[in-house]
Parts: structure tokens; C-alpha cells; sequence
């Protein structure tokens, strides 16, 4: 498998190519942004199934080195950095990108992550056609018509209120996966077997982070609801129709009943 990566520290680098080389990956490693769109350009050789993608490069931000990939290919991107905040994560992966590692960050766990995003990236659609694994399963829900909601399957297209909405491919898949079964709850470690294909143990927040990005995407922040301690659920449409009006009074109810004399006690 041939990686690309981005990584301006020659220290950090040299060990990561090491550690890779013996797992069996082929990796070039870029020290700039514009080495790394270069690097990218096909050529006839065998493409890159994943991008490994520091943010701190010396000529521009590792965000417009994403959306720039986005923009031109689909090779998954791996953001690997030490902005740890949240507003990054969700910025990340709001421009496209399929994962985001902070540094420091476990050897076996990168390499997991890597395998997890090849795999996503490398199934032809006529594969998935004729045997989806469960995550393209998810994205045979129906269209979400009466939210305003509307979900294309084959496009992997999602519009609200005929505005369509990018999403990234865990967002869709995630997305796609709650709309299933609107109102049953989906715990956390099947939503990661589901649409990650791992397990979910020490990858919450890169759930937390997703739901939060298809929360701020979709304009619905109470679309999708946190079920503490379990998972998350796509709350369902309201009953249609307006509430029913207040119960008469009981004279109402009965206008052949003569009214109380008075001084009847009754």
C-alpha cells in the first residue's frame, strides 16, 4: 500500500517511515503542502490509498492542503497533528477529511486507523453493489422526506429542505445508519463496527466529533439525540396534525341535561 506523508519535521518523519516500512507500506514523504499537491498529481504510477497530513507545514496550512486534495481526488486524508481542540477536529473533518489523530498517538492505533480508511476508500461501487458490507447497508435508508431531509443513496447526496449538504463519508455513513430506524438507539460500539469497522474503545470523541459536524451541517441540532451513557438515536418525526382541542365541560358534553335549580344542591 503506497502512503503520502506530510510531515515538515524530518525527525518525526524518518521514524514514522521506519515504523510503516516494516508494517509493509510504501511511503513517500512530502515536507510541504505544495510538495505534497504535487506528489498527487497522477502519473501513472500506482495511487495513494491514504494521505498522512500534519497541519503545521512551512508554506500553508495543512486545512488548505485537505481542501485542495478534496478537491481534486478522493484518496482518504488522515489529519495527524497536536491541535487537540475541538474546533479543529470539527474544522477538519468539515473539509473533507476521513480522520483526525492528535499527537502523541498510539503506534497500533494509527496503523488500525489507516487499514480502517483504506478499506472505506478502495471498494469499487459495483462491489459494494453486489455484497455492501454494513456501513453501505446504513445508507439504504430511505429519504428522511418528512424532515425535509432527503437521503441519495446511489449519489451518497444528502439536501435539507432542497439545499444540498457535503458531507463526509463517515458523516453520510453515520447519518444513513440512524436513519434506518428512527428512534431506536444505536450504541456507540455498534455505530463504530457499523460505519468505522473497529472497535469504539478510546475512540469516543471521534464520535462525539462527527455528531457534532453532521449537527452544525444539517442546521438540525436536535436532529440527532445523545442517549448518555449508550449512544445516539435519530429522533423521529412528530405525529401529524394538530393537538386535540380541551374536553367540553360535562353540561356541554350533554345539552338535554336541565341546569341546576337554584338552592337544589345539586
Amino acid at each position: 500500500m503506497r502512503l503520502l506523508l506530510v510531515e515538515d519535521d524530518d525527525r518525526v518523519a524518518a521514524a514514522l517511515v521506519a515504523v510503516l516500512g516494516r508494517h509493509g507500506f510504501q511511503v513517500r514523504h512530502a515536507r510541504s503542502g505544495s510538495e505534497a499537491l504535487d506528489a498527487l498529481v497522477p502519473d501513472g504510477a500506482e495511487p495513494y490509498r491514504v494521505v498522512l497530513l500534519d497541519l503545521g507545514l512551512p508554506d500553508r496550512d495543512g486545512f488548505e492542503v485537505c481542501s485542495r486534495i478534496r478537491d481534486s481526488s478522493g484518496v482518504p486524508v488522515i489529519m495527524v497533528t497536536a491541535r487537540a481542540d475541538t474546533r479543529s477536529r470539527i474544522h477538519g473533518l468539515n473539509l473533507g477529511a476521513d480522520d483526525y489523530v492528535t499527537k502523541p498517538y498510539d503506534m497500533g492505533e494509527l496503523l488500525a486507523r489507516i487499514h480502517a480508511v483504506a478499506r472505506r476508500g478502495s471498494a469499487p461501487p459495483a462491489d459494494r453493489a453486489g455484497a455492501p458490507p454494513s456501513a453501505d447497508r446504513a445508507a439504504e435508508a430511505g429519504p428522511l422526506a418528512a424532515r425535509g431531509i432527503a437521503i441519495d443513496r446511489e449519489c451518497r447526496r444528502v439536501t435539507v429542505e432542497g439545499r444540498e449538504v457535503p458531507l463526509t463519508r463517515k458523516e453520510f455513513d453515520l447519518l444513513a445508519l440512524l436513519a434506518q430506524h428512527p428512534g431506536v438507539v444505536y450504541r456507540r460500539e455498534q455505530i463504530f463496527s457499523e460505519v468505522w469497522r473497529s472497535g469504539w474503545e478510546g475512540n469516543g470523541r471521534t464520535l462525539e466529533v462527527h455528531v457534532a459536524s453532521l449537527r452544525a451541517k444539517l442546521a438540525l441540532p436536535a436532529l440527532v439525540e445523545t442517549v448518555r451513557g449508550v449512544g445516539y438515536r435519530l429522533v423521529p418525526e412528530p405525529p401529524d396534525g394538530p393537538p386535540a382541542p380541551p374536553a367540553p365541560p360535562a353540561a356541554a358534553r350533554n345539552p338535554a341535561a336541565p341546569p341546576s335549580a337554584p338552592g337544589s344542591g345539586r
